[in-house]
């Protein structure tokens, strides 16, 4: 899914899936090439991708017009609250489980987050924005 996603975002070739999903994870995980490109082969064989000239995969058309319905992907759709906060309580997770492991990846952070806890809280209890 990371792979259809990043290729959603646009056009990339194996190498560049690779570095970009050892950044999301912040150097945790490296994708090995021998993963990837038989993955791409596959999502080829399936109908899923195209290969273009330049070497880079991009989604097939159809797919691509199915795929910004998905949650945290092509965003192109309109979306609603419940789904906006969703997304929102992933990303809350996802910054706890950092706290809980690296806590200092979170510290050059920490004015932002707070300003973000502020309005937030405001919006909660009907007031104006912080």
């Amino acid at each position: 899914m990371w792979t259809l996603s990043l290729i959603a975002r646009g056009p990339k070739n194996g190498a560049e899936i690779v570095d970009a999903i050892e950044e999301m994870t912040q150097g945790w995980w490296r994708p090995s090439p021998g993963s990837i490109y038989p993955l791409l082969a596959d999502l080829q064989r399936e109908g899923l991708l195209q290969k273009r000239d330049d070497g880079r995969y991009e989604l097939d058309p159809k797919v691509r017009e199915e795929f910004e319905w998905l949650p945290g992907v092509g965003r192109s759709r309109p979306r609603g609250i419940p789904e906006m906060l969703s997304d929102m309580d992933g990303f809350v997770s996802y910054f706890e489980d950092l706290r809980s492991s690296d806590a200092s990846k979170l510290q050059p952070h920490h004015e932002s987050i707070e300003k973000l806890g502020r309005r937030l809280l405001a919006l909660a209890e009907g007031g104006e924005s912080a």
